[in-house]
């Protein structure tokens, strides 16, 4: 009898814990255009080529060589923001996340070296971020065109 009990409470704390956790829905980002050498990192696989077309989810990484580019579209046709990876440039895409029931979207682009272009959409609610972080800085924005670099100490 103590058991079933256990098990009933065990069984509605996690169905409350996992509602908590349904109304946040992740985002994507999807490769437009390249040029040269563009490489993606996508879970915990190797470096592999990129290629138009291919989505990139919350946690996957984006690198260009010399003389090479990459520009990305968040959320489809650009609805969040376009990024433009220059070359030489390894990005994380470190946070995609929408919570549908407030209406607010997280963004956190993580630049660890080179130099990306961002055209971002302004954004509609408070609550809503787009960061891009590197390895000495945080930059937020709510609506914008610019550029952030990171360049290697010698």
């Amino acid at each position: 009898m103590k058991l079933t009990r256990w098990l009933c409470v065990l069984a509605l704390i996690l169905g409350v814990f996992t509602l908590s956790f349904a109304e946040e829905t992740r985002r994507v980002a999807d490769i437009t255009e390249t040029k040269g050498t563009v490489e993606v990192k996508i879970l915990k696989e190797n470096w592999k080529p990129a290629k138009i077309g291919m989505i990139l989810n919350q946690g996957d990484f984006i690198r260009t060589k010399k003389d090479s580019w990459a520009i990305l579209n968040l959320d489809g046709a650009g609805e969040t923001a376009t990024v433009e990876v220059k070359q030489n440039s390894q990005l994380r895409l470190a946070e995609l996340k929408q919570n549908k029931e407030q209406g607010t979207q997280n963004t956190l682009l993580d630049l660890a070296l080179g130099e990306i272009l961002i055209k971002a959409q302004k954004l509609h609610l408070e609550k809503s971020k787009f960061e891009v972080k590197t390895p000495t800085s945080i930059v937020g924005v709510r609506g914008t065109t610019f550029s952030v670099a990171v360049e290697t100490i010698e």
